[in-house]
């Protein structure tokens, strides 16, 4: 099929990252380009002519720029079928030019929200002219090219670039179909904003579409519908694939419980190392210790700036992705040295307290495991009780065990993982794999606490720990033999809390 050739353009952005190599390209092949506000001062500093909207439509931009492209001569120039000779006959009689392609996205209404912002920002953040422009170049497809967000551009001058300043239909429809999910997106969150930010239906689909190389095998196909742009800025590296985002998803869920400073290394959605300490750097340290071979190839996080020495420290071990709400420039001179590794820098923003998973012929709705137990929660159920640092050891435990896959048991001291076990068939099991990894990397059992994300059936459990050197545990509690595990407990010395919230992960 014959390519259709732009002969003239709209562009109307927010965001210019990414922007310039495309308004180059049409002004290289004679695009007309029109524009407004920023935008247009943006493609004149490239040294590029352009034309006002405002000189196009005959009016200024007014009411606070609330009203811009809304006039006849830009809708009728996107929306006139080239087709039809009355569209043709009504273009010229009104002197009404063809624009062909349209570049445009929203002001940053989820962004706004997320900022705390007062409801009049949030009010002025909803888009009318540029949802309009999405909508009316979308549904005139056969004859014009909509792109709805900075995300397509990449994409766009590929596509550009090999097909001569021209877009196949097949390109167009596929753009028009991103475009209604941009604009079905939007007026979702927009809906959620004045419904107390809940929704009432959970509709993916509208979310922005992002294509993967594969999914969790090379021979799945994969799709991620969501906007990353409004969590992370990418400061480095390739492109996330499906099991990047799944454990870059485990590990900021895990971090976000911890408030001190803190670093967590997750392999394959399982916390291998994470630790507090008073810098990033020693976090790293002590997190990277708990298991130096599991952490090769993994998703690090942590929730303070990372710094030059942080950097040099983890710059010899090959991981996927590090994630921080910062970076120091001599920071990222050293992390950037190897070419692939992403580095993503986290934006203060809310994800869903909604899960949903595809399972039979339907889907499982169900709230994110909230709870999570401090030492206030804690009732001693032995003759000993903790000491102090052990309620910390085992408060810090426990933030790492609702996050592990079950069945799954946790070894820890005050402020470092020490050892886990995870996925097991028995509880037992899990032990038995924790404390063995514990020696394999050198950590001393005895002093450290036992987290288990569930309650123990009979006693094994805690006698093993007990024998391995563990002086305290913690569990839900619930089992019709507790009493069996708590005599144990008292009959050693050990110390006992529970919870009475359990916390399965499957």
């Amino acid at each position: 099929m014959e390519s259709k050739k732009i002969q003239s353009a709209l562009i109307s952005v927010y965001y210019k990252d990414g922007l310039a190599p495309i308004v180059e390209l049409l002004h290289k092949n004679g695009v007309q380009l029109y524009s407004t506000g920023g935008t247009q001062t943006f493609i004149e500093e490239l040294g590029i002519p352009v034309t006002a909207v405002e000189d196009l439509t005959s009016y200024p931009s007014i009411f606070g720029g609330r009203v811009k492209t809304l006039h006849p001569k830009v809708f009728g120039g996107i929306l006139y079928r080239r087709d039809n000779q009355g569209d043709v006959d009504t273009a010229a009689q009104y002197e009404i030019p063809s624009i062909d392609l349209v570049i445009v996205d929203l002001y940053p209404f989820e962004e706004t929200v997320a900022s705390g912002a007062s409801e009049d920002d949030i009010i002025e953040k909803i888009d009318i002219g540029g949802i309009s422009l999405i909508r009316g170049a979308a549904k005139n497809f056969n004859d014009v090219l909509i792109v709805s967000s900075r995300t397509q551009y990449a994409e766009v001058l590929s596509i550009l670039e090999q097909k001569n300043c021209g877009t196949d239909l097949s390109d167009r429809k596929r753009f028009a179909m991103l475009a209604f999910g941009t604009s079905s997106h939007y007026d979702t969150a927009i809906h959620a904003y004045f419904n107390g930010n809940n929704t009432d239906i959970y509709d993916f689909k509208s979310l922005p579409q992002n294509g993967l190389r594969y999914g969790e095998n090379p021979h799945q196909a994969a799709t991620f519908y969501g906007n990353l742009d409004s969590l992370f800025d990418k400061l480095h590296g390739k492109e996330l694939s499906y099991n990047n985002l799944v454990d870059v998803d485990a590990c900021i869920t895990l971090l976000d419980e911890f408030e001190e400073t803190s670093f967590v290394i997750i392999k394959h959605t399982n916390a291998c190392g994470v630790a507090t300490a008073p810098t990033v750097h020693e976090a790293y340290k002590n997190a990277f210790a708990c298991d130096t071979i599991s952490a090769f190839g993994g998703v690090l996080a942590t929730n303070g700036t990372v710094d030059k020495a942080s950097a040099e420290e983890m710059n010899s071990l090959f991981f996927e992705i590090l994630i921080a709400p910062d970076f120091t420039e001599e920071a990222l001179e050293v992390l950037k040295s190897k070419k692939n590794r992403i580095l993503l820098k986290r934006k203060p923003v809310q994800v869903s307290k909604m899960m949903f998973k595809t399972l039979l012929n339907g889907v499982l709705e169900q709230d994110k495991d909230l709870s999570t137990e401090k030492v206030a929660d804690f009732r001693t159920v032995t003759e000993k009780a903790p000491t102090a640092s052990e309620l910390k050891a085992l408060e810090f435990a426990l933030k790492i065990c609702k996050h592990t896959k079950s069945n799954t048991i946790i070894l820890a001291k005050e402020g470092q993982l020490l050892a886990s076990g995870v996925g097991q068939t028995s509880r037992v099991d899990a032990l038995k794999q924790a404390i063995e990894k514990a020696g394999e990397f050198g950590f001393d059992l005895n002093g450290a606490v036992m987290a288990s994300d569930a309650f123990f059936p009979f006693p094994d459990c805690v006698e093993i720990a007990h024998k391995a050197g563990i002086t305290a545990v913690t569990q839900p509690g619930g089992s019709i033999k507790d009493k069996d595990s708590v005599a144990y407990c008292d009959a050693n010395g050990v110390a006992m809390v529970m919870t009475g919230i359990r916390h399965f992960k499957h």
